[in-house]
């Protein structure tokens, strides 16, 4: 049965986390309910709109594709890629148990995306995210440290919060990448993460950003 009232809550409430501890502990208890409550609850369309644009931009070529943030395989369900074709990350060991029972992964990684990623498997093709750019979530430093597991000319699709765009300092990251060289300039597509029109949520934006990361170092 779907809660949609729990749904709203749970968002607020994974705006207001503050460290990865409180990501964990969190996702813990939202997991279970996830997908009802949250996703179907609220219309969650970004994993859709991800999908869409890597589908625009990329190619077989940009295979496979590490998705950041995974948490319960939405992504990964839109994206629908041939077996072995998508790995996921996420902090939650919970959300990641659920993406597992849906078979949709080639392999899965709990990872603090804060730290290091040194254990990540290097040479992906795309790299994409939903959702885990956004208050409570991960800021802009992880941009430059996930450039390291794609090959050169790998393809990223970032989905960042609108609001948490302007005001966390993603812009400078963006342009610093681009003037040292390690990515071609950013595009950006601003698209709305709820298609149900009913709840304090429904018209957040966020902006997906797709740009390539440099060929040549």
């Amino acid at each position: 049965m779907i809660d949609e009232t729990a749904g709203q809550s749970g968002l607020d409430s994974a705006y207001a986390l503050q460290s990865p501890a409180d990501n964990r502990a969190y996702y813990a208890g939202f997991a279970p309910t996830y997908d009802t409550d949250f996703a179907q609850g609220l219309g969650y369309d970004y994993p859709r709109a991800i999908a869409r644009i890597w589908r625009l931009h990329g190619t077989d070529a940009d295979l496979p594709v590490a998705d950041i943030g995974c948490g319960t395989g939405q992504v990964a369900a839109e994206l629908g890629l041939p077996q072995g074709g998508i790995d996921g990350m996420d902090i939650s060991p919970e959300m990641l148990a659920i993406a597992r029972d849906k078979g949709l992964y080639r392999a899965l990684h709990e990872v603090d995306l804060t730290g290091p990623l040194d254990h990540l498997a290097r040479g992906y093709g795309t790299v994409v995210s939903a959702g885990t750019f956004t208050h409570g979530h991960l800021g802009p430093a992880p941009l430059a440290a996930l450039l390291a597991i794609a090959r050169p000319g790998a393809l990223f699709v970032i989905g960042v919060n609108k609001q948490h765009f302007e005001t966390q300092g993603f812009a400078p990251m963006l342009d610093a990448l681009v003037r040292d060289g390690r990515i071609g300039t950013p595009r950006t597509e601003a698209i709305r993460m709820y298609s149900r029109p009913d709840h304090a949520h429904s018209g957040d934006l966020a902006l997906v950003l797709h740009y390539r990361k440099a060929a040549t170092p």
